[in-house]
């Protein structure tokens, strides 16, 4: 291995873990991730915007993800003071030329019976499933646990 191609790997290894979007047809799922979870958590969330450039509306109908045993499309609301989260068993519809967002306190994916618990800095992998546009293979890039965002550092602190 050569001096130069040693520098470039060690580069790449050493370069922060950035959300890097994904398109199919007239769908895009920007700046994918998630924040890191504990040890002992058995649910993380992923977050992403979801971008429809088309003519027609589209629906984010399910997930799937080979770290959880089930992957569920949920929202947050406040109801009298008490936050509450509930599945959306009918998806997340995406306006034709517009975008929904997927963050912490909103609707967001929800992975279930994780199977080991996500590290800061790795990618999980899922599959997201639309209506008009098919399946979308995404990275959710794992942030730091109190990450407010796809390239928060520190705990959301820069």
């Amino acid at each position: 291995m050569t001096y130069r191609v040693a520098l470039a790997l060690v580069a790449t290894l050493a370069a922060p873990a950035i959300a890097q979007d994904a398109r199919k047809g007239s769908i895009t799922a920007a700046a994918p991730w998630s924040r890191a979870t504990s040890h002992r958590a058995s649910v993380g969330a992923g977050y992403l915007t979801i971008r429809n450039s088309g003519a027609q509306p589209d629906r984010l109908i399910s997930a799937t993800s080979p770290r959880a045993a089930k992957v569920e499309i949920h929202t947050m609301s406040l109801d009298d003071g008490i936050m509450r989260m509930r599945q959306l068993p009918d998806g997340l519809e995406v306006p034709a030329g517009g975008e929904a967002a997927l963050a912490p306190g909103g609707n967001h994916i929800m992975l279930i019976g994780l199977k080991a618990p996500l590290k800061e800095g790795e990618r999980i992998p899922a599959t997201l499933r639309f209506a008009r546009a098919g399946t979308l293979k995404v990275l959710f890039t794992v942030a730091g646990p109190g990450a407010s965002g796809p390239d928060a550092e520190h705990g959301g602190h820069h």
